[in-house]
């Protein structure tokens, strides 16, 4: 699992970034990303955005590998809404 975080101030980038996250992982807060993804995703993802910062002069973006252990120590304070709970409505678990 990797949590991938961002703080970008140029407004397109930071959206090409945010649409490229969503597409291996899902968001949990807004700039903000938890991506359980293989090595080989990872190396994929990381030379995206490697290109999509490749001129900006600002910003940053963090990947931070947790391991199976840490996530199982995860702790949450508040409730977890996810972004597009709507959709989630009509998720059934059986």
């Amino acid at each position: 699992m990797y949590l991938i975080s961002y703080d970008i101030t140029n407004t397109k980038i930071r959206t090409k970034i945010a649409k490229t996250l969503e597409g291996y992982g899902r968001r949990v807060q807004y700039s903000v990303f938890e991506c359980d993804i293989s090595q080989k995703q990872l190396e994929s993802l990381y030379q995206k955005l490697m290109g999509l910062m490749e001129k900006e002069q600002e910003g940053n973006i963090r990947i931070y590998q947790l391991c199976a252990n840490c996530m199982a120590k995860l702790m949450t304070i508040g409730i977890f809404v996810p972004v597009f709970a709507e959709e989630e409505e009509n998720l059934f678990i059986i």
